[in-house]
């Protein structure tokens, strides 16, 4: 996940958090993240580039609706995310006042 641009990643995570979503439920979640726009020519490249990278597979829901799933590797990905994250994070318990 490492040559994944923060957009990218972000995607992954909604995608993950949400049951088979669509482009426009996952724009939705994002702007509302965001707090802008997310405009097609940036969410839909991006969606491509995570079903290329094996993150994410795309089906259809009907003739104009795509919907979005995470992949076993993407789970894995997201969860080595997460672990490194980890590792860096300030715990309470660590934090001491000086």
């Amino acid at each position: 996940m490492y040559d994944l641009t923060g957009f990218q990643r972000d995607l992954l995570y909604v995608i993950s958090g949400l049951d088979s979503p669509h482009g426009l439920a996952i724009k939705d979640e994002l702007e509302e993240y965001y707090e802008t726009e997310i405009h097609h020519g940036r969410l839909y490249p991006n969606l491509d580039t995570l079903v290329e990278k094996g993150l994410v597979e795309k089906g259809e829901k009907d003739r104009r609706t795509n919907v979005y799933a995470v992949t076993r590797r993407g789970t894995r990905e997201i969860t080595a995310r997460g672990e490194w994250e980890a590792q860096y994070i300030d715990h309470p318990e660590s934090v001491t006042n000086d």
